[in-house]
């Protein structure tokens, strides 16, 4: 089954490198044409079911990809464990702080307020697994920068240095063979 993940489009918050996490915002301009551009690539693939976390940003994406590729945006699936990692205390603050990027790269320690990287891991690799032994047509999930991280986690191996540096762009797409 091929499975394809996107990371919503831009916000303000990304625009500005602010750690975004749970704070609940909508795109902006860029970020929709960032999904509809995405949309566009994904057309021909023959998408079936698109899973989406339940946050405006990745909802608003979705639909937008959805109407691009002539898939029934009423058949979005929401899945709450595609929700954004909770950063805790780093909430909208500079995603280059030497604090956020420390604790980033400790993986069993959970951000001070927040989850962990093993707490994503924890609900997102059941997830895949359900979607691995159920297998069918090709899957889109539409998702969040820490949420594919760790989705990456579930197909290849990255080394201490290379978790925490990797950086999803908006609207990029990420193909795997589940």
């Amino acid at each position: 089954m091929k499975l394809y993940v996107t990371r919503h489009g831009e916000t303000a918050m990304n625009a500005a490198h602010r750690v975004c996490g749970r704070t609940d915002i909508d795109l902006t301009e860029t970020g929709v044409e960032q999904a509809k551009e995405a949309g566009r690539k994904l057309q021909g693939l023959g998408i079936a079911r698109i899973l989406v976390s339940p946050m405006i940003r990745a909802q608003h994406t979705a639909r937008l990809i959805a109407e691009e590729i002539g898939f029934d945006p009423e058949k979005l699936e929401t899945e709450p464990r595609l929700i954004e990692q909770d950063y805790g205390i780093y909430e909208n603050t500079d995603w280059d702080g030497a604090d956020f990027k420390r604790n980033k790269a400790q993986f069993a320690v959970r951000y001070p307020g927040g989850e962990s990287m093993m707490d994503l891991a924890g609900r997102l690799y059941p997830l895949l697994d359900e979607l691995k032994t159920k297998g069918g047509e090709p899957t889109l999930i539409v998702c969040h920068g820490g949420i594919c991280r760790v989705i990456r986690t579930y197909f290849e191996d990255l080394s201490n240095e290379d978790f925490p540096a990797f950086r999803l762009p908006n609207c990029a797409i990420l193909e795997y063979d589940l």
